[in-house]
């Protein structure tokens, strides 16, 4: 029973980040921030938590900083990012 729970979890990890595309981006402050096709959401190279709110809505958490990412209709993406000391902005490609 305790296999297939964590079978089927790790089954809704993945499914969460299906619609993510590959990205690079760097964030103000020294955030780099790197998502694999499909897969999962890094920053500054550890993985983050990724939370999905829409098909077309991500947010990646890790140690304070959350990264808020936006797929849009025509392929393009809109991140920007939070701090903890409440610092935020706009993230571009890198």
């Amino acid at each position: 029973m305790l296999a297939v729970m964590v079978s089927e979890f790790a089954m809704i990890g993945a499914a969460n980040a299906a619609g993510i595309p590959q990205l690079n981006y760097n964030c103000p402050t020294g955030i780099e921030v790197h998502a694999d096709k499909g897969g999962y959401v890094y920053i500054n190279g550890e993985e983050a938590s990724l939370k999905k709110f829409s098909s077309n809505s991500y947010e990646a958490t890790l140690r304070g900083i959350t990264i808020s990412i936006t797929l849009n209709p025509d392929e393009t993406v809109d991140m920007s990012y939070t701090r903890r000391n409440g610092a935020n902005g706009i993230c571009t490609p890198d």
